[in-house]
C-alpha cells in the first residue's frame, strides 16, 4: 500500500454499543473452550439430538412439498420450480401449513395471513422489538434470568430490558404488576413482556395453569403484549396449553421455531401476530415491512424442507418427534438421577427438577464464573454454561446450566461424574 494513502480507522467507541456488551460476546468463550478442549464433555450446548439426522430426509421433505404444490394447490411444473428457486413472498410460502400445524399440536387458531415466516425465531424477536421500540420511553420486561437471544435482540434494537422476578413456577405475575407500576412512575412505557411458559431456557422451569391465566389477565388489564417463546413445549411429560391458545384478548404474539422440532440447519422460525394495528392492518403486516428490508424473505428451499416434514407427519410435530421426545425424557431423568447419586449429600448443592425440555439448573455454594468454566474444561473435562450470562452479568453467580439434549446415556453419566468431581473439589 502506498504510504501516502491513509487507511480507514475504526474504533470500538464509534461502533454500536451492543458490540462491547457482555451479553453479545458471552457465548464466544464456550466456542473457544470447545475448540481448545475437544475431549471435554459438553453439557452446555442446547442443540437437538443428532442420531436421527439423515440427509435422505431432506430430499423426502422437498419431494413431499413439491407434490403438495402439484396435488393440493394445482401448481404446474414451472410454478413448482419457481416456488423453490425464486424469491418468495416476504411473509413466507408455508404460512398455511404452519397454521395447520399450530391447530394440530397446540390448539391455536391462527389465520395464515397472521403468520410471518422468519429466519429462525431470532429474526422474529428482532422484528417484534424493532417495531415496538418507538422512542426512549419504551421498555421490555423479561424474566430474570432470560434467554440470551432475547437479550441480544433487545441490544440490537436499543430496547432496555427490565427484569421480572422468576422462580420455580416461572415468571411471577405479581412482580410483573409491580414492575409495570414502577415503569409508570418513572415515565416509561412497557410495550411487552417476553415469557417462555414451557421448559424455559435457561432454567428449565414451566408455569402452571393458574399462573398462565393470571399472566394473561395482568397483560390484558395493563394493555401490554406478551411475547410467548415456545421452542421446547413439545418435549415434556405433560402438555399444558400455550398462552396463545388461552388468549382471548389479542394479548399474545406467538414466537415459534423449527430449530428443535424440525431441523436446526433450515433456520426457519415464525411469528403469529394477529393483533390489529389502527390504520395498519394486522401486526404481521408491519413485521413483514421490516423483514422485507432485513432479509427480504426466508429461504423458500428451507421453508419447503420444514413444510415437507409437516406434510409427511399429518401436520404434527408431536408425531414427528416421538423418538426425540423419548430421548430427551430419558436424558432428563438420567441426569437428575445422576445428580442425586453423586451430589445428593453435598451441603449447599441443589438443582431444580424440570419435567421436560433441555435444561437443568444447578446451584452451588461458590462462585460460578468464566474462570471456573475454563478450569472445568482444562482440569475436569466437562463444560456447562455459567448462569450469570443469562442475568446480563448481574446475578446468578452461584448457578450453572446443564443441557441434556445432545448426549448419550454414557456421556451423561461420565459428564455428571466429572461435574461432581469439580463441585466437590470446590466445597468448603
Amino acid at each position: 500500500m502506498d504510504s501516502n494513502v491513509l487507511s480507514t480507522h475504526l474504533d470500538m467507541e464509534t461502533l454500536h454499543g451492543s458490540l462491547t456488551d457482555p451479553a453479545i460476546s458471552s457465548m464466544n468463550l464456550l466456542n473457544e473452550l470447545i475448540d481448545e478442549y475437544p475431549v471435554a464433555i459438553s453439557m452446555a450446548a442446547g442443540r437437538p439430538y443428532e442420531e436421527f439426522f439423515d440427509i435422505r430426509l431432506i430430499h423426502d421433505y422437498l419431494d413431499a412439498y413439491c407434490e403438495h404444490l402439484r396435488r393440493d394447490r394445482k401448481v404446474d411444473e414451472a410454478g413448482v420450480t419457481r416456488a423453490l428457486f425464486q424469491y418468495g413472498t416476504t411473509k413466507g410460502i408455508i404460512a398455511d401449513i404452519i397454521a395447520r400445524n399450530l391447530a394440530e399440536d397446540e390448539n391455536i387458531d391462527a389465520a395464515p395471513e397472521s403468520v410471518v415466516v422468519t429466519v429462525g425465531a431470532q429474526e422474529a424477536m428482532f422484528l417484534v422489538l424493532r417495531t415496538l421500540r418507538a422512542n426512549e420511553r419504551d421498555v421490555l420486561l423479561a424474566p430474570a434470568p432470560t434467554y440470551v437471544g432475547l437479550t441480544g435482540a433487545a441490544l440490537l434494537t436499543d430496547t432496555p430490558v427490565w427484569p421480572v422476578r422468576s422462580g420455580e413456577n416461572g415468571i411471577d405475575p405479581e412482580d410483573l404488576v409491580l414492575q409495570l407500576k414502577r415503569a409508570d412512575e418513572q415515565g416509561k412505557r412497557v410495550r411487552a413482556c417476553y415469557v417462555t411458559p414451557n421448559f424455559a431456557n435457561p432454567t428449565g422451569t414451566s408455569m402452571d395453569l393458574p399462573s398462565r391465566h393470571r399472566l394473561l389477565e395482568v397483560a390484558a388489564a395493563q394493555g401490554i403484549l406478551l411475547l410467548e417463546d415456545n421452542a421446547y413445549g413439545l418435549f415434556g411429560a405433560e402438555r399444558l396449553p400455550t398462552l396463545k391458545a388461552l388468549d382471548r384478548s389479542g394479548t399474545v404474539v406467538y414466537i415459534g421455531s423449527f430449530a428443535k422440532t424440525g431441523m436446526p440447519g433450515a433456520r426457519v422460525g415464525y411469528a403469529v401476530a394477529d393483533q390489529r394495528v389502527a390504520g395498519g392492518g394486522l401486526y404481521a403486516d408491519q413485521l413483514s415491512k421490516l423483514k422485507g428490508m432485513l432479509t427480504v424473505n426466508t429461504s423458500p428451499i428451507a421453508q419447503a424442507v420444514i413444510a415437507g416434514k409437516l406434510l409427511l407427519n399429518d401436520y404434527s410435530l408431536t408425531k414427528a418427534n416421538v423418538r426425540e421426545t423419548a430421548i430427551y425424557q430419558r436424558n432428563l431423568h438420567l441426569t437428575l438421577s445422576e445428580l442425586d447419586r453423586r451430589l445428593g449429600d453435598c451441603p449447599g448443592v441443589r438443582w431444580n427438577t424440570p419435567t421436560g425440555g433441555f435444561f437443568v439448573t444447578v446451584t452451588v455454594p461458590f462462585i460460578v464464573d468464566d474462570e471456573l468454566l475454563a478450569d472445568a474444561a482444562r482440569d475436569h473435562g466437562v463444560l456447562f454454561t455459567p448462569m450469570h450470562h443469562f442475568y446480563g452479568g448481574k446475578d446468578g453467580f452461584n448457578q450453572l446450566r446443564l443441557s441434556i439434549s445432545l448426549l448419550t446415556p454414557e456421556l451423561i453419566e461420565e459428564g455428571v461424574s466429572r461435574l461432581a468431581a469439580l463441585i466437590t473439589s470446590r466445597l468448603p
